[in-house]
């Protein structure tokens, strides 16, 4: 597996696999689809503003994953927010973990100290990820809407550095 910074040309595989997981629903908070477009902005702030690594297959060089962080307005400067997405079929298969020791090896040097994931609580895959990447339970929000009205709970895990 290779793991390496994301770019623009990355894009229109990251949004097929990101769409993928929309589709079927249940384990991400996205819930319209992306463009490769939006992607490619997406990846471009993120250049310059936090990190977003992919993970490539070694032989076939297929996309198998990527990992995002940024930081958001609204929340302090230190406190990076980490998504984690694999392809579909491949979550099992040490994906995660590896984009995870590059993205926390980043971090410190994008001024981030705290790590947070928010996953809904009907993604037990998630959670369970996130423990085990040494996250830890620091809030909830009950009974957030979907926009087909389902009231789904989502969990904030933390991770100091």
């Amino acid at each position: 597996m290779i793991i390496r910074q994301a770019t623009p040309d990355d894009a229109a595989e990251m949004a097929v696999l990101l769409n993928e997981i929309i589709r079927i629903g249940g384990t991400t908070a996205f819930q319209k689809e992306w463009t490769t477009e939006d992607m490619q902005g997406f990846i471009r702030k993120l250049q310059t503003t936090g990190c977003i690594h992919i993970a490539r297959d070694r032989e076939t060089d297929a996309l198998l994953g990527y990992q995002s962080l940024e930081a958001y307005p609204d929340l302090p400067k230190t406190l990076g927010i980490i998504a984690t997405f694999a392809k579909v079929g491949r979550t099992t298969r040490g994906i995660g973990t590896a984009l995870f020791a590059a993205t926390r090896q980043a971090a410190p040097a994008l001024g981030f100290t705290e790590l947070d994931a928010t996953i809904r609580a009907d993604n037990t895959g998630g959670l369970a990820y996130y423990s085990k990447m040494g996250f830890e339970d620091h809030s909830v929000a009950k009974a957030v809407p979907l926009d087909d009205g389902t009231l789904v709970d989502r969990f904030s895990k933390r991770l100091k550095l």
